[in-house]
C-alpha cells in the first residue's frame, strides 16, 4: 500500500496538521485511557475507549505524515496508513489493532460480552505503550508538533 495508492482510492487526503489539533487529540487520548481504567467498566467498554484512544493516535501519526483517512473504512484504512506513517516496523502492532477493530465491530453493532477482562486490560496495555511509541516518533520526525 501507498499514500497515493490510497489517496487515489479516495480512502485519504492530504492534510496539513497544526499542534493545537494534535493537542486536542492528546487530550481525547488522555481521557480515553483514564476512563478505560475506571474499575467496575466492563470489558467491552473497556476495550471500546481503548481501541477509540489508538485509533486517535494513529490519527495523530497519519496528520504529522500529512494526511487525514476519510470515507467508508476508515478505521481499516486507518491501521493501513499507520503503516506508512510509522514505518514497516509498526506492521505487527498495526495488524494487532486491526484485530481489535474486528472485535470491536462484533460487541458495537452485533453482541455484548465478547471481550474479556484479559484482552481489555492487553488493549489498554498495549495503548499505553503505543502512545509512547506515538509521541517519541513525533518528538524525532515533526518536534514543532510535541506538546
Amino acid at each position: 500500500m501507498t499514500w497515493k495508492r490510497l489517496e487515489k482510492e479516495n480512502r485519504l487526503e492530504s492534510h496539513a496538521t497544526s499542534k493545537q489539533e494534535l493537542n486536542d487529540l492528546r487530550g481525547a487520548v488522555a481521557r480515553n485511557v483514564a476512563d478505560a481504567a475506571l474499575v467496575g467498566l466492563s470489558p467491552d467498554n473497556k476495550f471500546g475507549l481503548a481501541y477509540d484512544a489508538v485509533l486517535l493516535l494513529s490519527k495523530m501519526a497519519i496528520a504529522c505524515a500529512g494526511y487525514r483517512v476519510k470515507g467508508q473504512g476508515a478505521h481499516r484504512t486507518t491501521f493501513e496508513a499507520l503503516q506508512l506513517a510509522l514505518g514497516p516496523t509498526i506492521a505487527q502492532k498495526a495488524d494487532y489493532f486491526d484485530r481489535c477493530r474486528r472485535k470491536r465491530n462484533e460487541f458495537s453493532y452485533d453482541v455484548a460480552g465478547v471481550v474479556s477482562a484479559r484482552e481489555a486490560q492487553e488493549l489498554l496495555e498495549h495503548t499505553r505503550q503505543f502512545e509512547k511509541t506515538v509521541e517519541a516518533w513525533i518528538a524525532k520526525h515533526h518536534p514543532t508538533l510535541t506538546r
